[in-house]
């Protein structure tokens, strides 16, 4: 398997990377928050020689290669959705199936609830929806972000070596996650400075609280409103499991396949976990043909 091919799109405002014939069927990959379109590069080659398809991962704005949002811009999550429309825009594609990982997977929710003529399918990666925040907690939400940017933007933070990041983001993960499964992800991340430090690329707003969410109702209704059928594969350590909403979550989405793999929230990045991942996605879109 070459390595992967490097793709700007939407004008040079996203960055992305290639795996496969770029005339067989394109998939368009969507990473979790605060990784980037190396979250597929494990999984990527398998699905590519096993299904002859094509994979275009992209790295959303403030993260890998892409461009950060305008300055006073920001994050929330549905602003994704027009990313992840101008990149299908941007191969040609009418109608794709989107595998997503994370926040990726939420964003893909969003499309499809929203925009159901533009996906084909939808394969999740331990994620399904968005987080949200109860309506009675709106204000308390609010508050927050406001707070939040009313600050001094924090610096980027900068390392004396690759290994020290990659040391970094396996003590600070939000989800656990060991340093094999986090090199590809943190070198993607990382700019070389003159004196040989590195520093991180994505955009430290970033980490700043959303200053509203869907509530619950809402976010489950968007679930319900997904046409395209769904397979989520799930970590047995990952974030879904048994958790009261991600089981409403579940039995909003009217055609949903659920496996449940060894392994974390990056199951499919983890050495000891991909192949199975790859071989759960590989027999479903073989039952489906």
């Amino acid at each position: 398997m070459r390595e992967p091919e490097s793709l700007t799109l939407a004008h040079g405002r996203l960055a992305a990377l290639a795996w496969g014939d770029p005339e067989a069927p394109t998939w368009l990959a969507l990473h979790g928050w605060l990784d980037n379109a190396e979250s597929f590069s494990r999984l990527a080659p398998l699905l590519v020689e096993a299904l002859g398809i094509r994979i275009v991962a992209i790295d959303f704005p403030g993260h890998g290669h892409s461009q950060p949002r305008a300055e006073g811009g920001d994050y929330p999550i549905w602003e994704y959705t027009l990313d992840v429309l101008d990149a299908l825009d941007a191969l040609g594609l009418e109608c794709a199936p989107l595998l997503a990982h994370s926040m990726g997977a939420a964003v893909s929710c969003l499309v499809a609830a929203a925009m159901p003529e533009r996906v084909a399918h939808l394969v999740l990666i331990d994620g399904l929806g968005t987080l949200t925040t109860e309506v009675e907690d709106t204000a308390k939400q609010l508050r927050m972000g406001l707070i939040q940017r009313r600050r001094s933007r924090s610096s980027v933070p900068r390392y004396p070596d690759e290994a020290t990041a990659i040391a970094a983001r396996v003590a600070g993960g939000v989800t656990p996650i060991d340093a094999v499964t986090a090199a590809p992800l943190v070198r993607r991340n990382l700019d070389e400075e003159d004196d040989g430090h590195v520093r991180l690329r994505s955009d430290s707003r970033l980490l700043r609280p959303s200053l509203v969410r869907f509530s619950s109702e809402q976010m489950l209704s968007m679930l319900r409103s997904i046409e395209a059928p769904v397979l989520l594969i799930e970590g047995e350590d990952g974030i879904l499991v048994e958790r009261d909403y991600a089981r409403r979550a579940r039995a909003a989405v009217a055609n949903l396949t659920r496996v449940v793999l060894p392994g974390g929230h990056h199951l499919h990045l983890e050495a000891d976990a991909v192949a199975a991942v790859a071989e759960a996605i590989v027999a479903h879109e073989r039952e489906g043909a």
